[in-house]
């Protein structure tokens, strides 16, 4: 093997860095939208109900979700046919145009109702690219977690990817303290897109010159028969089990990360009585303390056996869920909804420090990029993307608590799959 191949897993710092970036800026722009979705509902929508404005935003956030199985399929597949690189260089220069996309978009008094079809368009491109960047992410880091650090380097899947809430909520709290509430309506939304068209320019460069993990440079040096089978869907299909066990797993743990990164923040405003500005305060300083937790519990997950952090997460979600609506809905300070919102990042961070590692470890290296993220793109447009729509829909129909008991009723599926976990895996 050429020395030059081996750079990835030589120097797995670098490695690690570059791969890290992209994810972080792919992960800023997508939230990004869910973020400022609050404030430019009203300028692609004919309604002047706020509720209403946000369940056509969301629903143009959800219907994003379900571009992320067909980005899966094309990234994942040329993940492990080209390489994982080659597939991240090409998700972040799509992300990059439709974060530009995205800051020009024109508002319906310019173009009427195609603003609303012109938004669904950039949030379509943003859902393709970042639906291959999930399996391939995961793959590329379990893969450089060799010698008992595979919970340590898997947990930066999700520093990165909730450093990227950190960032678009701290870049949204600076933003909310110059202007004006009708300001960033108006038109101060439209920076944040900008600069994460621009961050991901910059990621564009780090990924260019990272290396290929040895696993995947097994790509080059296969035979003509291997490499047909390589990202194939059929080949695929002769993993139906751990196929459904990264959909069960994804359904419950998307459901509850997006739950309580992106839908609390709405729920603070929209059900609580904080306003935007406490809300972003207190999503800024909870995501602090989640973006800490993650190589923590990384590092305690190679101690003991993964499965175990999983089912401590089920059993904690189903505890805390309803203890958290409930105890920030009726919360009388900035700090005591600060508090809930911790205790239940503290739960999702059994699962999220080594959610990339425990679905890779269940495909081989040929298949692997693929299987991890189409099952986990489909399950994540049903049940993660979906998950503000759906609760808005509870509220506007009176029923709010109904979607705290289909959070946990995910949660119980979540646990049946830790239960039929297979004991021997691809990376042990």
């Amino acid at each position: 093997m050429n020395p030059q191949t081996q750079l990835a897993t030589k120097k797995p710092l670098k490695s690690l860095l570059a791969a890290s970036s992209g994810n972080l800026v792919e992960w800023y722009d997508f939230y990004t939208y869910a973020f400022l979705a609050p404030y430019f509902a009203k300028e692609f929508t004919h309604t002047n109900d706020p509720t209403l404005a946000l369940i056509s935003a969301f629903l143009v956030f959800m219907l994003g979700f379900f571009m992320r199985p067909l980005g899966s399929l094309f990234f994942g597949k040329l993940g492990d046919k080209k390489g994982r690189k080659t597939s991240m260089v090409y998700s972040i220069i799509l992300m990059a145009l439709g974060s530009f996309l995205l800051a020009l978009l024109p508002t319906k008094e310019i173009v009427g109702e195609w603003a609303f079809l012109f938004l669904l368009l950039a949030r379509l491109l943003q859902g393709f690219s970042v639906g291959g960047e999930y399996g391939v992410v995961a793959t590329y880091l379990s893969e450089l977690g060799k010698n008992g650090k595979k919970g340590f380097y898997g947990s930066f899947q999700y520093v990165t990817l909730v450093g990227g809430q950190l960032l678009a909520i701290f870049s949204l709290f600076i933003v909310e303290n110059i202007y004006t509430h009708e300001q960033i309506s108006t038109f101060a939304w439209r920076y944040l897109f900008a600069l994460g068209g621009i961050l991901a320019l910059l990621s564009l460069f780090l990924r260019n010159i990272m290396e290929e993990t040895m696993d995947s440079q097994t790509i080059f040096k296969t035979t003509i028969k291997e490499k047909t089978q390589r990202g194939s869907l059929k080949e695929l299909l002769n993993h139906k089990k751990a196929l459904m066990i990264v959909f069960g797993l994804t359904m419950g743990g998307s459901l509850c990360f997006y739950t309580f990164t992106v839908y609390l923040k709405i729920f603070l405003t929209n059900s609580s009585s904080f306003s935007p500005k406490e809300s972003s305060f207190i999503m800024l300083l909870a995501l602090s303390y989640f973006i800490l937790l993650q190589p923590l519990c990384g590092m305690l997950a190679d101690k003991i056996k993964r499965t175990q952090m999983l089912m401590v997460f089920a059993i904690a979600g189903l505890i805390v869920t309803p203890i958290v609506f409930y105890g920030i809905k009726h919360a009388s300070g900035v700090y005591e909804a600060l508090f809930y919102e911790m205790l239940a990042l503290s739960a999702m961070s059994f699962y999220t420090c080594i959610a990339g590692v425990i679905k890779a470890e269940l495909f081989p290296e040929h298949v692997r990029a693929l299987g991890v993220g189409l099952a986990y793109a489909i399950a994540n447009a049903l049940f993660g993307g979906s998950a503000s729509y759906i609760a808005l829909q509870f509220k506007q129909h009176g029923f709010e608590w109904g979607f705290v008991g289909y959070v946990m009723f995910s949660i119980i599926i979540f646990m049946v799959m830790v239960i039929i976990f297979p004991k021997k895996t691809y990376l042990e």
